[in-house]
């Protein structure tokens, strides 16, 4: 259990509340500066718990099972706190943008709980590269989000990043639906 890979895993789910504390007072821009710093580095961890495990052949059940889940939690609680408005601060994903990001967040939940149906069944869907992209430009763009928030004077690089989160919201309709496909063919 205490491989390696595992404590990478188990160190971003840890690290989430502190990431949460970081992003939550909008204009301050340190907090968003340290929030984005944190965020690269569960990014990194993400990377490198799976290189690892497989370089290892250190993969382990509850390693299959807890990477997905601090994924999510982490573009979760990111999403949750870039829409939320506080002390009269507009939102780092204001009005319509929001529709992205709830495209995401339904992706999410709706193909973890196609997984587990699928799991039950002992089908496995593997990911394709187009979500592998489509996590890429995700992260990237909530990334990107972020550190808006630390560089409020360069206010190009929101307009950059949720154009990046509408273009991973379209990547989420279409991986989503390719997972789909393949889950109602197993279903009765």
């Amino acid at each position: 259990m205490w491989t390696l890979p595992n404590v990478l895993t188990l160190s971003r789910i840890v690290a989430v509340p502190l990431l949460a504390v970081f992003l939550w007072w909008p204009g301050w821009s340190d907090g968003y500066l340290a929030g984005f710093v944190l965020y690269c580095l569960m990014g990194i961890t993400d990377y490198f718990d799976g290189y690892l495990a497989r370089a290892q052949g250190a993969v382990s059940k509850l390693g299959v099972f807890l990477d997905p889940i601090a994924d999510k939690i982490m573009v979760a609680a990111v999403i949750l706190l870039l829409v939320g408005t506080r002390d009269s601060q507009p939102a780092l994903i204001p009005g319509i943008h929001q529709i992205a990001a709830l495209v995401i967040l339904l992706r999410e939940i709706a193909v973890s709980g196609l997984r587990e149906f699928l799991a039950q069944l002992s089908v496995s869907v593997p990911v394709s590269k187009l979500a592998k992209w489509k996590t890429t430009l995700q992260l990237v763009s909530l990334g990107g989000l972020i550190l808006a928030g630390g560089l409020p004077v360069y206010p190009v690089l929101h307009d950059i990043s949720l154009a990046a989160l509408w273009g991973a919201a379209i990547l989420t309709l279409i991986t989503g639906w390719d997972y789909l496909r393949v889950g109602v063919k197993h279903m009765d």
